[in-house]
């Protein structure tokens, strides 16, 4: 039985390197977001507006429990879930947690290419969002630095490039379990 959590900030690259690990190790991939979504049979941006950030909270804090019950399976977390209620020790005592960390700058650029609506940076323009992610990173990241592994991001241009991300996540992991 094999339980994996990817953890980080919005825009990293968790799905796309949860995705991957997965395929790489025979494990499942569940993004908690999509399994939320498909559950409750809405939009994340659609359950921050009406049942407000605490209401999302403890609808992804019942989903992350449901989850943290299956096996061999790599879950790829919102970038909040490990920050409320005990989600870290629950997802630490489950498996094991990998933070991917990514700067400030690069994150921005994530975020603004992406195509995903994002409810909390919506409408922000570049000079607003860096001093925003760097504030937001600041709150989370004590969340986030108790993980078992963390990993540094560079550039994810390349499905190479998600690749040796991926296989240095796998290295680190086995090292654990050894």
């Amino acid at each position: 039985m094999e339980r994996i959590f990817i953890v980080g900030y919005m825009g990293v690259g968790k799905t796309t390197i949860g995705r991957l690990i997965g395929k790489k190790l025979g494990l499942e991939f569940i993004d908690l977001d999509t399994y939320i979504q498909n559950k409750y049979h809405t939009t994340i941006p659609h359950l921050f507006e009406s049942k407000g950030e605490a209401g999302f909270r403890q609808i992804e804090r019942i989903s992350l429990l449901e989850v943290a019950q299956f096996e061999n399976i790599v879950v790829a977390t919102g970038g909040g879930a490990p920050c409320f209620f005990d989600n870290m020790q629950v997802m630490k005592h489950a498996g094991k947690t990998v933070y991917i960390k990514c700067d400030p700058e690069e994150l921005a650029e994530r975020l603004l290419a992406s195509k995903t609506i994002r409810p909390i940076i919506k409408g922000k323009t570049r000079d607003e969002l860096v001093p925003f992610i760097a504030q937001h990173l600041s709150e989370r990241e004590p969340f986030y630095l108790q993980s078992d592994i963390i990993v540094n991001t560079d550039k994810l241009v390349t499905k190479e490039h998600v690749s040796i991300m991926a296989d240095r996540v796998i290295e680190k992991l086995t090292t654990l379990t050894t």
